[in-house]
């Protein structure tokens, strides 16, 4: 299909670039997405090697997303979370641009040091991302990264919020609004499973993280970690989650094109979690085939199951 690429959120199961490293050694050679990977897991300088690196391996395009985090991985990972999330991101991508750009690179930041230059080579370009829930967040991608992504976001939130915020920052930087890359958690209706169980299956830890639930309830949508199966039901029908037959998700995947969305991932981790891999392979054949009639998404991709 035009326009495919294959992405993968953060991973510690199978640790997301060894294993687009291991697609590409074994001919899957492909565009690729992360979305996110983790900033407290690696300095800059691995990250730049490792985007790089994969450009290399796979011998296309790669758009490699950053993210903080959650607090509470941060003090885990870092001892102490970050005092300030925007600044440390801000750092963050800058010293990972000027890396992966060849400069010689000082940089004395909070959360590490680089006195670096990345070696040299004619490599596919590397977008860089960010993982984007709330305004803030969003203005800042508008400012610095190539990509903003999101994950869990329905689109009126994406059209009335984050639009409006990655414009702001951009136009205050004096540069384009970055692309907008939505990550969709979605599932065609089964008569053997509830919707808000496959919402559960599919984003159960997300549901429980405070900035999702920040997120969420800017959204609209109220959700109490002490209540699983209600937040659940609230992604459902808050339109967080999708899942309706083919033409109803049809429907509700234009809303992302109408709300200022470049490119749709598809992530079918829900079936996956409740039916399995060959279940989630052939959910994502047949949603594709059928978005990729649509004139009006130019971009829809698959994200691999399992494991975010």
């Amino acid at each position: 299909m035009p326009n495919a690429a294959l992405w993968q959120g953060q991973s510690t199961l199978l640790e997301t670039n060894q294993g687009f490293a291991y697609l590409a050694g074994a001919g899957v050679r492909v565009p690729v997405g992360i979305g996110v990977t983790l900033a407290p897991l690696r300095h800059p300088y691995y990250a730049a090697m490792e985007a790089r690196s994969l450009a290399l391996a796979t011998g296309q395009p790669v758009t490699f997303g950053l993210g903080p985090g959650g607090t509470s991985f941060q003090t885990g990972v870092l001892g102490e979370p970050y005092r300030s999330q925007l600044g440390a991101m801000r750092e963050y991508i800058t010293t990972v641009r000027q890396l992966l750009a060849g400069g010689e690179v000082h940089a004395e930041a909070e959360t590490f040091r680089c006195d670096a230059r990345l070696a040299q080579c004619p490599a596919p370009p590397v977008e860089l991302g960010f993982g984007v829930l709330r305004p803030r967040m969003a203005r800042l991608a508008g400012e610095t990264a190539d990509v903003a992504i999101t994950w869990l976001t329905p689109a009126s939130y994406l059209r009335d919020t984050v639009v409006p915020a990655l414009e702001e920052g951009a136009q205050s930087a004096g540069r384009p609004r970055p692309r907008l890359a939505t990550i969709l958690p979605i599932a065609r209706r089964r008569p053997q499973h509830e919707p808000f169980k496959l919402a559960m299956a599919s984003n159960f830890a997300h549901s429980r993280a405070p900035h999702y639930i920040d997120m969420l309830g800017k959204a609209g949508i109220a959700v109490d970690a002490a209540d699983p199966i209600a937040g659940a039901k609230a992604i459902v029908a808050g339109g967080a989650f999708l899942c309706g037959d083919v033409d109803e998700l049809a429907g509700m995947v234009q809303q992302y094109w109408d709300a200022g969305v470049d490119e749709v991932i598809l992530n079918v981790t829900g079936i996956y979690n409740v039916e399995g891999a060959e279940a989630a392979v052939e959910e994502l054949e047949v949603l594709l085939a059928a978005l990729a009639a649509s004139p009006a998404a130019p971009s829809t991709r698959a994200e691999t199951i399992g494991a975010r």
